[in-house]
C-alpha cells in the first residue's frame, strides 16, 4: 500500500497475539513449531506487515516473531507497541530496546503506544519517541486505540506524522469508518484493522450450538448467544458472496476490510492454511453490489455487548490500565530471568 514509508507494507500483515500467549490455548507444539512455519509461509507469499506486542505472552511473542523472521528482517516491517504505564521519555527508551533485543532487530520499524493513557497527554511519551527516531531505534511511530482527536493530538506532540492508528474494524465494528478512515485517506496515514474477522466470528464456524472452546473467544461477550444468533444475517451474507468467488466467508470479510485504500489488515493465523486462506483474501474484488450488499448487512447488526466492553470510560480505563501494567510488569521479570539463567549459565 502506498503510505511513504522506506519498507512496503502488504495489504494483508501477521497479527501474532496468539504467538506464545496460554490464552489462546494453541499450546507448545504450535509456540515452538507452528509459529514458526506460518511466519516463514507467509514470507513465501509476500507478507511484509508483522505485528505484536511487548505483553502479548509477556515478550514471548516477540521472541518467537524475532527468531521465525530470522536473516529476512531486512525486507520486512516489523510493528510492536509499548503500554505506557509510565509515560516517560526514558521508559519509552528503555521498552523500546528491550522490545528490540527480543525481536533480534536493530530497529523498530514501527513502534506504536498500545493504549492512551488515561490520565496523562501523550507529551512526554512522544519525546521519548522523537528522541528514538533521532537515533536510528526507531523509524515509524504508530498509535492504537486512539480516537481521532488524541492522534491528531499525539502528532503535533510528536512534531512530525504519526503513520497509523491501530484499531478493531471489521463488518462487526465499523466506528473507524466516521472519522479515522477519512482522515488516514486524506493525510496519507494507515488505519492497521486488528480484529478484521472480529476474531475469527466472521468465519461463520461459530453458532449457538457451536460456541468457542479457547478463553480469549469464550470469555468475550461477542461470543455471547445472543451475539452468535444476531450475526446469522451477516454470515448469510457472507457465505452468499464468498459463493460467487470460490472463497470462504472469512476471506470474504477481510476483502472488504482492506477494499479501502488506507487500511492494512493484521488477522491472526492458527495454522499455515488459514495464513494461506487469509493472504488470498487480497487477491479478491468485490464488485459495488457485493459490497454494498455487505454494508447492508453489517447495518443491520446491533451488537449486544457490555457497557464496559471496550474501556472508553475513565473507570474502566484505569482498570485497564491497571491489568496491562500487570503484564508489562511480568514482561519485564520475564526478561531479568531469562538474562540472569544466560549469565549463570555463561559463568
Amino acid at each position: 500500500m502506498a503510505a511513504g514509508t522506506i519498507k512496503k507494507i502488504s495489504k494483508i500483515g501477521l497479527g501474532t497475539w496468539q504467538f506464545g500467549s496460554e490464552r489462546w490455548g494453541y499450546g507448545e507444539e504450535y509456540a515452538q513449531r507452528t509459529a514458526h512455519a506460518i511466519v516463514r509461509r507467509a514470507l513465501e507469499l509476500g507478507v511484509t506487515l508483522f505485528d505484536t506486542a511487548e505483553i502479548y505472552g509477556f515478550g514471548r511473542s516477540e521472541r518467537i516473531l524475532g527468531r521465525a523472521l530470522a536473516e529476512t528482517r531486512d525486507s520486512v516491517f516489523v510493528a510492536t507497541k509499548m503500554f505506557p504505564v509510565v509515560p516517560g521519555a526514558l521508559a519509552v527508551k528503555h521498552r523500546a530496546m528491550a522490545s528490540a533485543n527480543r525481536l533480534g532487530v536493530p530497529k523498530l520499524d514501527l513502534y506504536q503506544v498500545h493504549w492512551p493513557h488515561p490520565l496523562l497527554r501523550d507529551d512526554a511519551i512522544m519525546r521519548g519517541m522523537r528522541s528514538l527516531q533521532r537515533a536510528g531505534l526507531v523509524g515509524e511511530v504508530g498509535v492504537s486505540n486512539y480516537s481521532l482527536k488524541r492522534w491528531r493530538a499525539a502528532e503535533n506532540a510528536l512534531g512530525s506524522r504519526i503513520l497509523s492508528n491501530q484499531v478493531a474494524y471489521s463488518l462487526l465494528d465499523r466506528s473507524p469508518e466516521r472519522d479515522l478512515l477519512p482522515f488516514a485517506e486524506s493525510h496519507r496515514h494507515v488505519v492497521i484493522a486488528f480484529s478484521p474477522l472480529a476474531q475469527g466470528l466472521l468465519a461463520g464456524s461459530y453458532h449457538r450450538a457451536g460456541r468457542p472452546m479457547n478463553p480469549a473467544r469464550a470469555n468475550s461477550p461477542l461470543f455471547g448467544q445472543e451475539n452468535l444468533e444476531r450475526t446469522a444475517g451477516l454470515v448469510a451474507a457472507l457465505h452468499e458472496v464468498a459463493g460467487a468467488h470460490s472463497a470462504t466467508p472469512a476471506q470474504i470479510a477481510l476483502a472488504w476490510v482492506i477494499q479501502r485504500p488506507a487500511v492494512a489488515a493484521i488477522p491472526g493465523a492458527s495454522s499455515v492454511e488459514q495464513l494461506e486462506s487469509n493472504v488470498a483474501a487480497a487477491e479478491i474484488e468485490l464488485a459495488d453490489d457485493e459490497y454494498q450488499a455487505l454494508h447492508a448487512a453489517s447495518a443491520r447488526f446491533l451488537p449486544a455487548l457490555a457497557s464496559d466492553t471496550y474501556p472508553r470510560r475513565n473507570l474502566a480505563a484505569l482498570k485497564h490500565s491497571v491489568r496491562c501494567g500487570r503484564l508489562v510488569a511480568k514482561t519485564v521479570w520475564r526478561d531479568y530471568k531469562l538474562k540472569h539463567f544466560t549469565e549463570r549459565y555463561q559463568e
